[in-house]
This record gives structure tokens, sequence and C-alpha cells, in this order.
């Protein structure tokens, strides 16, 4: 009987193997896989097959957990090649994307305009009503919903509880960028344009269509997304396809390509809602100085990445067609609400040892 049950559990391994439900056929390694929308399936890979570094492993994990993460997963050509948990986190545990979900709305707000229902070179309160600012009439004119997906309304920064009486002048739209909360008011323009609360909205024209798991938390300040590792490691396949879900190009390509590179010139290394690595210099939150370099030096030129405070990431790599998550408490407990912050530099000094 021992030896039946010891035989049966060899054969349940940790990550699923097992063809999706959804494939006809195993998809070839060197194809893009996409796991099926529901159910535990996802294909792996060994770093042995990649040529990895397997010696680096162990000091990126000591890293991981040194520095605060819950869960940690490298995705190549869709596989997974690591799927690391910390501290009592697991493969079904929820935790807050934080900033980096603003990527999602991002995302959301393609998809509107793909459907025709908004444009986001409209002003802004076409959709949400004239007087949601606290500006003169001829300077909120100007506010478009793509000064919104691009931190450039030139509304006042400093209050983040996004009310009218907080949405003050402080330069025209275009002119000045910053980071703030009032990319909210996007959530509010899609609602209004689809006629549906923009939880509904998103989990019919993004969530579900990927198999993402998660809901939003809707807080008076801050506006959350939260799912589990696995969910966020979706959609960062998602953007590694430029939109496109297996056979469905769930957003318009030319879209997220523009999400995807520098939506202006006051901080090229910022899309629409996404940090984009590879630029000449780069802006932080709370700060208008200009940093010479790129955002993250010794990451590939290439990357963009979702960024959340308390160090939540998705690190997107097309050159490498890899996908790099990670959830956790802040890096650094001294600074945790620091969306762009040193951990990153130091991240991909481990990462770069176990990929080259």
């Amino acid at each position: 009987m021992k030896v039946q049950i010891l035989t049966l559990l060899l054969l349940i391994p940790f990550f699923s193997c097992e063809k999706p439900e959804d494939d006809s056929e195993p998809t070839p390694p060197g194809e893009m896989y996409f796991p099926a929308k529901s159910g535990n399936a996802w294909e792996t890979t060994s770093l042995a097959s990649l040529g990895w570094n397997e010696n680096a492993v162990k000091p990126l994990k000591d890293f991981l957990v040194e520095k605060n993460s819950k869960s940690f997963m490298i995705l190549v050509n869709g596989r997974i090649v690591m799927e690391e948990y910390f501290n009592g986190h697991t493969a079904s545990t929820s935790w807050a994307w934080n900033s980096a979900g603003k990527t999602l709305v991002s995302a959301t707000t393609g998809i509107a305009q793909q459907e025709g229902l908004l444009n986001i070179n409209d002003k802004a309160s076409q959709y949400l009503g004239t007087g949601w600012t606290n500006e003169p009439l001829e300077k909120e004119n100007l506010i478009t919903t793509r000064h919104l997906l691009t931190m450039t309304t030139g509304l006042n920064d400093e209050n983040q509880l996004v009310i009218k009486s907080n949405l003050n002048y402080v330069a025209d739209a275009g002119k000045r960028w910053a980071y703030g909360n009032v990319f909210q008011k996007l959530m509010d323009v899609v609602s209004e344009s689809s006629d549906q609360s923009f939880e509904s909205y998103f989990e019919a024209k993004l969530k579900n269509k990927i198999g993402m798991e998660g809901k939003w938390n809707m807080g008076l300040i801050f506006k959350l997304y939260q799912s589990n590792t696995r969910s966020m490691a979706r959609f960062g396949l998602l953007a590694l396809n430029n939109g496109k879900w297996k056979d469905e190009q769930i957003l318009n390509e030319s879209f997220f390509k523009e999400s995807v590179n520098s939506s202006q010139n006051i901080n090229p290394s910022y899309g629409y809602l996404w940090w984009l690595n590879g630029k000449n210099n780069y802006m932080v939150p709370s700060s208008q100085t200009v940093f010479p370099g790129m955002l993250v030096s010794n990451a590939p030129s290439d990357m963009y990445a979702a960024m959340g405070a308390e160090d939540q990431r998705i690190y997107v790599i097309p050159s490498k067609k890899m996908v790099i998550i990670r959830m956790g408490n802040a890096a650094d407990k001294a600074n945790p609400y620091f969306a762009v912050s040193g951990f990153d530099k130091a991240l991909w000094d481990k990462i770069n040892a176990v990929i080259k």
C-alpha cells in the first residue's frame, strides 16, 4: 500500500505539464505557449534546456527572501522556468499589485477605444462632464483622455485623493509630467463610455479572456487590483505578445505598442502607464528632477515594466521572450512607496547571473 501511494505521488508533479484542456496539440517547445483559461495546467521548461547558470539560482532565491519577497516567476516563451513562493505565500494567495495595476487600466482603456466607445484624443470632459476639475474651464478643456494615460494633465499631484477640490491647475495639459492618482479618472471614462461599471467591463473584455483571477479594491484614495501570482503572469504574457492571447487579438496591437513607447518628451521613460527602459533619461514619482540614463541600467534596454509600490513588478523583455514577476513587501522598508527604486538594479544583478 505504501509503495502504491509513493508511486502515485511521484506521478503528480508540482507544476503540471499536461496538455491544456483547450489545446488540441501540445505546443512545440520553440513556439509561444499560452496556458488554458481555466485549471492549473501550465507548461514548464528547465533552466538546463535554456543553458542558464543553475549555480546562480540559490543566490537569487536568497536575495529574494532577504528583500521581503512573497513570490517570483520567470516565463520564457510563456512557459514557467522558475516559480517560487516565500514567507508563507502560496500559489493561491492574493496580493495587491499597487501601481503595477495601472497597466490594467491602460489596457482596458485601449480596448474601449478599439470598440469605438471612446477616443483618447477627445477631451476628458466629453466623458466626465465639464467641471470635473477645479481648473478654469479653458484649462480643463485642454485635458484629453490621452493626458490621463501619460500623467501629463498638468493638475496638482500633491494630494492623491482624487476629488474636484484637489484637482487644481499647475500647468497646461501636456506641459508637465507628474505621477499621481488622477489616472483613476480613466476608470470613469471607461465606465461612462461603456455604460457599465469599470470592473464589469474589465472582467468581460480582459480578465476573463486570459483566465485571470483577482478583483479590484476601490478604496477612497487608491484603486488597487489584487490577484495571485500566476494571474499577474498571465497579464505579463499578454503584454509580451502585444495584446494577443493565443489566436485572439484582445488589445489592438498598435495601441499596445503606443503604450510601451515614449508617450511624451518630458519623461521619455513613461508610456501609457507603463515604465520603459532603454531611454536617455527618466523621472520618478513625487519629483520634477530629470535623471540621466536608463531606468534600470543593467536590465535589457527593450524592457518595459509595470511597477508598483513595495516593489510589485512585471518585467517584460521581448528580446528574450521573457516575463518576470515579483510580489512582496517593500525590499527597503524605509522606502516602501517608491514605485521606481534601487531594488530593480540589485534584483537584475541576480537575474543576470542566472540567465547569462
